[in-house]
């Protein structure tokens, strides 16, 4: 039995293309592998907190120094990282915003990219802690940014990945989602023509 932990981060709901995807991927998982076990995690409807003081006081002072929030504060950040520790399979759904991710994902990244704990530093530079797990990122995009300079979701979220030790990330654009017509409708098949080679 794997664990597959999947990040929402749209704050679209039912008319969202990046949940849409999130759906179908669930759909065939379940399907090929029935044993699995799948946690969802939704930043739309419960936000996690962004980086701030009492979260670098959590982090960096020793138990018997931090203040009640400090503490609150590590507890949320250790919870978001065991979940990602326990998982064999992360699943983040990310639409463009701005051509890049939502704050809200880029938040959940903060709590989960710890030192000593998903990468740590070494003489010859930092090493992610995180091997052997997969990666899939499903987004949805107004536009065509595929290999443009314009996409600053991939290449980021590749070398997040990468930086905590997860170098086997498949992404599966829905580019042309505002574009109307064939690209939307394009667009959309070949994603899910890639969704289903996934599972």
């Amino acid at each position: 039995m794997s664990r597959v932990l999947i990040i929402e981060s749209s704050a679209r709901q039912q008319d969202s293309v990046s949940r849409q995807l999130t759906q179908t991927f669930i759909s065939q998982w379940k399907a090929a592998h029935p044993n699995d076990q799948i946690t969802v995690r939704d930043l739309a409807v419960k936000p996690v907190p962004h980086l701030d003081i009492n979260l670098l006081g959590g982090w960096m002072k020793p138990a018997e120094q931090r203040s009640d929030i400090e503490q609150a504060s590590l507890e949320r950040s250790n919870q978001l990282t065991d979940e990602l520790l326990a998982a064999d399979v992360l699943v983040m759904a990310a639409p463009m915003y701005n051509f890049a991710i939502p704050s809200t994902l880029k938040a959940w990244l903060d709590h989960v990219l710890r030192a000593g704990v998903t990468f740590k530093y070494t003489e010859t530079g930092p090493q992610g802690l995180l091997t052997g797990k997969r990666a899939y990122v499903l987004t949805a995009r107004g536009g065509i940014y595929a290999g443009s300079t314009a996409d600053h979701q991939e290449p980021y979220l590749r070398q997040v990945m990468g930086f905590i030790g997860i170098h086997d990330v498949t992404f599966i654009h829905a580019e042309g989602m505002n574009l109307g017509g064939d690209f939307q409708e394009k667009g959309l098949n070949q994603a899910n023509a890639r969704l289903a080679q996934v599972a």
